[in-house]
């Protein structure tokens, strides 16, 4: 028998996303509402209490009045809007941080799945802290570029009007007040005393990410060098599908490198006295998603990879 699942806010980016990845995954039913019926309450409470595992799809606030209308215990929310995040009583869904991460998912009822930036940081980030290799107060920065599809419909429809500006033919950065709504989960997951100083770009092509962490080895609380941290990364992420850790230098590296795939490649670059660590994936993938279907299939018992590889 198949698994239940509904997706609220099926219309947006993301929903669309999910829709396509689900529609090819054998172990679940896609429970579907009618157009007419998209924004009536009544029968998305009516099909998210039918369902083993709700998506959602939405905008902040609507993502919490959703919750409210979910009343089946067994039901199992997955959220991918940066609502519930941080929030008590919920789970982060990046199952490959540690075995803690992957145990809480397995058992949770409500998951929120990280956002796309913070998944490129947190990956980076999270096991030197975990390993001590820096302490919690290193002052990080990052900047991450990413492909027009993270903006959501209406970016998508600017990047892609045929009489656009001139600006748009630009990598253009924003979230220039350090107050981007990823980094309270940057610094709320990897443990850090501050968030980082925070440079997101957005680019001129579809999906692709590419969040780079410069990193000086003075200021590290365990000295190791390029080599000794490439070894420890790898044997962090040891055993998981969808990571890997590269330890080939590459004269360029494309941001949309692994797009339309839900992995995520942590390249090392540099040399033992700086370093940049740099998440390449996609944002619609791995940052998105992805994620959220391989927290799924973790909740569901399925194959942590099915319908993602």
């Amino acid at each position: 028998m198949k698994y239940k699942v509904y997706i609220d806010g099926q219309a947006g980016t993301t929903g669309l996303q999910l829709r396509q990845k689900l529609e090819g995954h054998d172990g679940v039913e896609l429970l579907l509402i009618s157009e007419e019926k998209r924004k009536d309450e009544a029968e998305r409470k009516r099909l998210m209490n039918l369902a083993d595992v709700v998506f959602l799809c939405l905008p902040d606030a609507a993502a919490k009045e959703a919750v409210t209308l979910v009343e089946n215990p067994n039901t199992c929310i997955i959220d991918a809007s940066t609502a519930h995040r941080t929030a008590p009583g919920w789970t982060y869904g990046f199952p490959e941080l540690s075995p803690a991460h992957r145990e809480a998912i397995l058992h949770s009822k409500r998951i929120a799945n990280p956002g796309c930036h913070a998944t490129g940081f947190i990956a980076a980030v999270y096991p030197l802290v975990a390993h001590g290799i820096v302490s919690p107060d290193y002052p990080f920065t990052a900047h991450s570029l990413t492909g027009y599809s993270g903006g959501g419909k209406a970016m998508i429809a600017e990047y892609e009007e045929p009489e656009r500006s001139y600006e748009f033919d630009s990598p253009r950065q924003y979230g220039l007040s350090q107050s981007h709504k990823h980094l309270p989960e940057m610094q709320y997951v990897t443990g850090i005393s501050q968030p980082p100083v925070f440079m997101p770009i957005v680019c001129d092509f579809y999906s692709g990410m590419a969040t780079c962490i410069p990193l000086h080895t003075h200021l590290f609380q365990k000295k190791v060098t390029k080599a000794e941290l490439t070894a420890l990364l790898k044997d962090h992420y040891k055993g998981h599908p969808l990571i890997s850790v590269e330890d080939t230098d590459k004269g360029f590296l494309a941001a949309n490198e692994i797009r339309d795939t839900n992995k995520l490649k942590l390249y090392i670059e540099g040399n033992d006295e700086r370093m940049t660590l740099i998440s390449v994936f996609d944002n619609l993938g791995k940052g998105a998603s992805g994620a959220a279907v391989q927290n799924m299939n973790l909740v569901l018992g399925l194959p942590e990879t099915k319908g993602l590889i």
